[in-house]
């Protein structure tokens, strides 16, 4: 499978100004490393902080290059470009705190075989999370979250980690050696699309299916879906599998049920995976989509959203998907997608070790209050 190195700390895409040599002045691109060019051991962590297998805090990002899943599911092409444009978006940002990032470079499509490429991106997954509290699958499109499924599924992190369960008093969900998988995606569309190969489209209904051959329900939610560009059908397979959701117009103006949907989806996992679909915002925030959002829902909502997860000490993969340069307007939707990730990358360093609840959420009790039937 076709593997691209991203530039290194000092390659074309994690450069910029510099304001001195201190660490009060360091930007992403003064911390980032290249492929290979540093281990968890050799990265400073945060002082007294607690970390995966006592390694200081790193996160890891890897690129998706790929937008033959939009294509196949006859959206605008563009995102395979994504990655790049990510990086180059995130290298002048601040970055506050003593954590490692890692850059593992890309994985692209040969062709048209998306589904060797997701195979390979799920064994890359697995492997960054041995060695890393957090991974961040840049996409690309949203094809790529069936691979980083497959390599949280794959990693040790799910085993490691019923500690949330037992602390509740409940078993893990199906899970022999270990805790919970919660999904959690924001986007304005299920991504539960049947069809015979894997589009864009279909990332969730993959999961499902692996899940259920496995012997396991799924704990699938998703926020901010919008009613017209989901059909009849689509809702029917998101009650059949149990599917909590709330739509745009829900997330609009009610901070506290966003607040308490987020919660409950947290409650019911040890492990989270974080797909953040770029279409969910407006289309005013983020025109560089492959399918723009007409009502969307609002960015400080989305970021607070993404605040919350990140802050429960559970997130073990973050994707970030469907960003479409040829259609951004002066780079405004690559921004609000970076200042997104920055987000989750500094509240998940500040975290203890994954699996571990990190500290103690506090505000809202544990009721379901999203549409969706629970187990």
């Amino acid at each position: 499978m076709p593997e691209q190195p991203a530039p290194g700390a000092r390659g074309e895409a994690w450069s910029g100004r510099s304001d001195g040599p201190g660490p009060e002045h360091r930007r992403w691109h003064d911390v980032v490393r290249g492929p290979g060019a540093v281990r968890p051991s050799e990265v400073p962590g945060p002082p007294g902080g607690a970390n995966l297998s006592g390694v200081p805090a790193t996160v890891a990002l890897i690129g998706f290059a790929s937008d033959e899943g939009v294509r196949r599911n006859h959206g605008r092409p563009g995102a395979a470009a994504g990655p790049a444009v990510l990086r180059r978006a995130l290298a002048p940002l601040a970055v506050h705190g003593e954590f490692g990032l890692h850059d593992a470079g890309d994985v692209t499509v040969a062709g048209e075989d998306l589904e060797s490429a997701q195979v390979h991106l799920g064994r890359r997954v697995a492997r960054l999370l041995e060695d890393h509290r957090l991974v961040v699958v840049l996409g690309g499109g949203h094809e790529a979250a069936y691979g980083s499924y497959l390599g949280l599924a794959a990693s040790s992190r799910l085993a490691a980690s019923s500690g949330g369960a037992a602390a509740s008093g409940e078993a893990p969900a199906s899970r022999a050696a270990g805790g919970r998988l919660g999904i959690l995606n924001l986007d304005a569309h299920f991504d539960l699309r049947a069809a015979d190969r894997a589009t864009s489209g279909t990332p969730f209904r993959q999961i499902a299916e692996a899940e259920a051959a496995a012997g396991r329900p799924v704990d699938y939610a998703v926020l901010g879906i919008s009613p017209p560009n989901n059909t009849r059908a689509l809702f029917d397979t998101a009650e059949r599998l149990g599917v909590h959701y709330l739509t745009d117009e829900d997330c609009a103006d009610r901070p506290e049920s966003v607040a308490a949907f987020v919660e409950d989806a947290l409650g019911r996992a040890d492990v989270v995976h974080l797909s953040v679909d770029l279409d969910v915002l407006p289309a005013a925030v983020a025109p560089g989509v492959s399918a723009p959002a007409g009502f969307g829902v609002p960015v400080h909502v989305i970021h607070a959203v993404c605040r919350q997860v990140a802050a429960s000490g559970r997130t073990a993969v973050l994707d970030v998907v469907e960003l479409n340069p040829r259609y951004d307007v002066d780079g405004r939707t690559a921004r609000t997608a970076a200042r997104l990730i920055t987000t989750v990358v500094h509240a998940a360093a500040a975290q203890g070790a994954p699996g571990s609840g990190g500290p103690a959420r506090a505000g809202v009790s544990p009721r379901s209050r999203g549409h969706g039937t629970g187990r």
